[in-house]
């Protein structure tokens, strides 16, 4: 079954306009898995377009290329292999070089740290590759391991996200519990109360959810970690607990502390969520997005709040001191008059 296309008709590949054989051959190459050579696309292609001939099939990819709608990688076997791009995020592999056989793995880290490289050295990058050779397990060791199909691949970046998510609940968790004892604003503890109570419900959604998802295939704590994601892995939230461990925050800026986390905490699972394809692990980090922009708005809602409080009360106790300042101040200039009173009926008794 052709999953849905991007919209490409803006693209002109160099050489002419698109025609029906390229969009034929590019629904066919965005339905496989896998990493193709030419000749393994070629292939494909053959079989179910017997009219469409080699050099088509070789010019378009190099288009797809040139289009980032493929990515070229070599694995070390003397030709180039291709996989799709569309919806497919940007990701790394680790390659045998006895069985060239490869392994992928999305990193947030090495991302993140190409872009501040890049951004330091002001270079705009358009291409990244990273892939990293040596011996795999099972040519070391002489074992086999089932390699991770398409239904098992899905099944994995589920797993990863569903404990990401689940990481990220309990440290917020234990974010608003604390951030609730330290909160004196009575608005402001019930906020923290209320966000505390909701992670914990969430949590317990998410657990069930990995549970049911484990029994699917029993194998499916073995299988390799896909989503390499070490500042997320402990919990988005754990900076801002350790703030808050640290003392000295007063209610407003434990608010502040609970927006920046949640805002983080928004964009990160927003970012990689809008990058998948269709699948439960995208589903769950745009769910978890959704729910974290939700928090992320009742937090900046009550920070205005308590501010607007915290003005009002400056601005009552400010009247207050006036008050207190001018009646001080009519006291003390009302002295000289009752002592020249009091002298003046002294002298009259006398």
């Amino acid at each position: 079954m052709d999953r849905p296309l991007p919209d490409y008709s803006r693209l002109h590949p160099a050489g002419g306009k698109r025609s029906g054989k390229r969009d034929r051959i590019l629904s066919i190459f965005l339905r496989q898995e896998g990493h193709l050579s030419a000749d393994d696309l070629f292939d494909v292609v053959r079989r179910e377009e017997p009219g469409i001939g080699r050099a088509t099939v070789y010019r378009t990819l190099q288009w797809m290329v040139d289009a980032d709608i493929a990515r070229k990688v070599d694995f070390g076997e003397g030709r180039s292999r291709y996989e799709a791009s569309y919806r497919h995020p940007r990701h790394f592999h680790l390659i045998c070089s006895q069985c060239h056989r490869s392994s992928e793995f999305l990193s947030s880290d090495v991302e993140s740290l190409m872009e501040e490289i890049a951004s330091a050295r002001r270079f705009s990058a358009t291409r990244a590759v990273v892939q990293i050779f040596g011996i795999c397990d099972d040519c070391r060791t002489g074992s086999s391991t089932a390699p991770i199909d398409g239904a098992t691949a899905e099944l994995v970046f589920a797993r990863d996200a569903l404990r990401m998510a689940i990481a990220t609940e309990r440290s917020g968790l234990e974010f608003y519990r604390r951030a609730a004892t330290l909160t004196k604003d009575q608005r402001g503890r019930a906020v923290f109360q209320e966000l505390a109570a909701e992670e914990g419900q969430h949590l317990g959604v998410l657990e069930a959810r990995y549970r049911e998802l484990a029994a699917k295939d029993p194998q499916l704590e073995s299988h390799p970690t896909f989503l390499f994601f070490k500042g997320a892995a402990s919990g988005l939230f754990e900076a801002g607990t350790e703030q808050l461990r640290g003392g000295g925050v007063d209610d407003a800026r434990a608010l502040l502390i609970g927006i920046k986390c949640e805002r983080g905490s928004h964009k990160f699972f927003k970012r990689y969520g809008e990058r998948f394809e269709d699948s439960e692990g995208k589903q769950v980090f745009l769910e978890f997005a959704d729910e974290e922009r939700a928090h992320l708005d009742l937090l900046i809602r009550e920070y205005r709040s308590l501010r607007q409080r915290q003005g009002r009360r400056r601005t009552r106790r400010g009247i207050l001191e006036a008050k207190t300042s001018k009646s001080r101040k009519s006291k003390e200039s009302e002295k000289p008059a009752r002592a020249k009173a009091a002298a003046s009926a002294r002298s009259a008794r006398r």
